[in-house]
């Protein structure tokens, strides 16, 4: 009992920190609210507010809520979770342990970008997906997949979705493309794209498959470097950031 009040502690913590540490707080509030699968109906009856509060403040029609207002909030979003089942708690505990050295960046966007967005950042050739272009991603992982195969453990794959599975996973150092790919298929969650980087002559028929099947659009990231990709989803993530402070 006293480690799942930790956990859900921990939890908290994490997202009313980045609500506080937005730019644009109301817009951090929608997400998390949209993740949770919560309604601006659900989340004003569980604070005791009206529905139109919370919409002023997912908007930016009110000042920037207060520290009191967001811990309600984030309590208020665990409760209704806690009350269906807990899954998103669940899922977002197994996502929230320390990062393996596995892991070369992680970030999640305030507001959607789309998978075009992504594909061009790291200038892919999309290989699968090309009709899911527009699908909204909301955050990315980028891995060292030689790292992964020799550390992570089936627990640990969790941790590659961060705080949501409408993401871009990019791994590195890739050969053939066809591990990641299954690894992908054997996971309960599928992220949003998968790009490939590393010296690839040929992505493998194995990894198409199992893309097309799985519907996951697959692309082959054409930088030159590990540095160069991390550093050209970094300007993404930041020009993100200042439109997000900008709305």
């Amino acid at each position: 009992m006293d480690e799942h009040r930790s956990l859900k502690e921990l939890i908290a913590r994490r997202i009313a920190g980045e609500i506080v540490l937005s730019p644009n707080p109301g817009l951090a509030m929608r997400k998390w609210r949209t993740l949770f699968g919560v309604t601006q109906v659900q989340m004003a009856s569980e604070m005791g507010r009206s529905p139109s509060v919370i919409s002023d403040y997912e908007a930016g029609r009110r000042r920037s809520p207060g520290a009191a207002f967001i811990r309600r909030f984030v309590e208020a979003l665990i409760e209704i979770d806690e009350r269906t089942g807990g899954h998103y708690i669940q899922n977002l505990a197994r996502m929230t342990l320390a990062p393996s050295d596995a892991f070369i960046d992680i970030r999640e966007f305030t507001i959607p970008v789309k998978v075009r967005e992504i594909c061009e950042a790291v200038e892919a050739d999309v290989l699968v997906g090309e009709e899911e272009m527009d699908l909204d991603i909301f955050g990315y992982t980028i891995i060292d997949s030689l790292k992964a195969i020799q550390t992570l453990s089936g627990l640990d794959f969790y941790r590659l979705f961060g705080s949501t599975s409408e993401r871009a996973l990019i791994f590195t150092g890739v050969t053939r493309g066809r591990s990641p790919m299954i690894a992908i298929k054997i996971s309960p969650f599928k992220p949003r794209l998968v790009v490939l980087h590393g010296k690839i002559e040929k992505v493998d028929d194995l990894a198409v498959m199992l893309a097309r099947h799985e519907n996951v659009p697959l692309a082959l990231s054409k930088k030159p470097s590990v540095e160069e990709l991390v550093d050209a989803l970094d300007r993404l993530y930041k020009r993100a950031l200042s439109q997000t402070a900008k709305k």
